[in-house]
């Protein structure tokens, strides 16, 4: 591994650590330690991989993370800073899970991370800011980020996400690419590697049929039917975490009954004061699910593995598929000017965010202080967020 690759695995470190706010504030932060502070990749790469996750079913931030470091370093860096991400909260979900009797201290804990929100409010600002002058450029990508924020503030339905981003990339390519451009075509698929294809597909089949035909009376049975459950959640969650939290309260709550309502909305208030990927709540759920069917702490370890491993699983085989040949993808003229309107509707999304996770704080004159300290330290200095979250931890402490 060489120099520029350590410094790479150093700022997936720093990211980490410090990427409290959801997918939105990640963007913000991708930008920072990726493009702004060392240019492993150009701002427009950046967009178009976050846009080609926003596509894809999957957690996005993970997505585009992987897509980065595959870039840069091929596969061996885009699977280390895989690890290198969900790694460090999916281990204190399980161990939360684990010593679920002891989750008494959580109010304490809370306490302690109090200011966090509106620091991660400040990230998504400066986010939401900084993704606008470059996005919003023409009145056609307006119009579909203030649609974007209408339709998410007035329907409040998961089915919002992927439907405003297909419509956005639809607008966008049938109003912008120019005529002349629309009829050259690329052969695309002549550089896709079939056996990677097969491979794909062959796993995706091999895990439904495992879950659909392994005897339930096996010790291993439950271990495969989660991961079975989990996997083919990774294949139809678009949007995110705030689509895969119902979803997964939905199949293992209230239909499958794997677990109860109390433990599993007190791991995700555990989980939202966390850094990393929402998606490593699964490990959460999938130790408490084995847990509640009898197994030891080994086989709770196994099934907070085979949770975060199967919800994580087929977006990042999607996007390891299609990064190598999306420089060919992006080539057709469809294709590359739908992408601004994915962004446009991106934005508006982290707009609509900024508005629906503000309104809890209200009038609380010291939150919007840190909120405002926050977007203008990131926009005036070179303050780098570890600081700034730790400045909100101790204060969170002391006060």
């Amino acid at each position: 591994m060489n120099k520029r690759q350590l410094l790479f695995v150093r700022n997936v470190f720093l990211f980490t650590f410090t990427a409290f706010g959801g997918a939105q504030a990640h963007l913000a932060l991708l930008l920072k330690y990726f493009v702004k502070d060392f240019r492993f990749i150009s701002e427009e790469e950046l967009l178009e991989l976050n846009a080609l996750a926003q596509v894809l079913p999957g957690p996005a931030s993970t997505q585009t993370l992987v897509g980065i470091a595959y870039k840069v370093g091929g596969l061996r860096l885009a699977l280390l800073s895989f690890l290198v991400w969900i790694l460090p909260s999916a281990a204190v979900m399980t161990f939360a899970a684990i010593s679920f009797a002891k989750l008494d201290q959580k109010q304490k804990f809370s306490e302690i991370l109090e200011y966090i929100q509106p620091i991660a409010l400040g990230i998504v600002a400066f986010g939401a800011y900084n993704l606008s002058k470059r996005v919003l450029v023409s009145q056609v990508s307006v119009f579909l980020a203030v649609s974007a924020v209408i339709a998410t503030l007035v329907l409040r339905n998961a089915y919002v996400f992927p439907l405003a981003i297909l419509i956005g990339g639809v607008v966008s390519s049938a109003l912008e690419t120019p005529h002349e451009e629309s009829a050259i075509r690329v052969r695309l698929f002549s550089n896709i590697n079939r056996k990677k294809l097969i491979y794909f597909m062959g796993v995706l089949l091999l895990l439904a049929l495992l879950g659909a035909i392994i005897n339930r009376t096996s010790p291993f049975s439950l271990p495969i039917r989660l991961f079975e459950n989990f996997y083919r959640n990774g294949i139809l969650i678009f949007g995110g975490g705030q689509v895969l939290v119902p979803l997964m309260f939905t199949e293992f709550v209230q239909m499958k009954q794997y677990l109860h309502a109390s433990g599993f909305l007190s791991g995700f208030a555990l989980q939202q004061a966390l850094p990393g990927p929402t998606f490593s709540f699964t490990s959460y759920v999938g130790v408490l699910s084995m847990k509640n069917f009898g197994y030891g702490m080994t086989g709770q370890i196994l099934g907070g593995a085979v949770a975060v491993l199967g919800i994580n699983l087929p977006g990042l085989l999607l996007v390891l598929f299609i990064v190598p040949f999306w420089e060919d993808l992006k080539k057709i003229a469809r294709i590359k000017y739908s992408l601004a309107g994915i962004n446009a509707v991106s934005v508006g999304f982290i707009i609509a965010a900024f508005i629906l996770l503000v309104q809890p704080i209200g009038l609380d004159f010291l939150a919007i202080v840190i909120l405002i300290s926050t977007f203008l330290i990131l926009n005036f200095t070179r303050i780098s967020p570890p600081f700034i979250v730790l400045a909100g931890i101790l204060l969170g402490y002391f006060l």
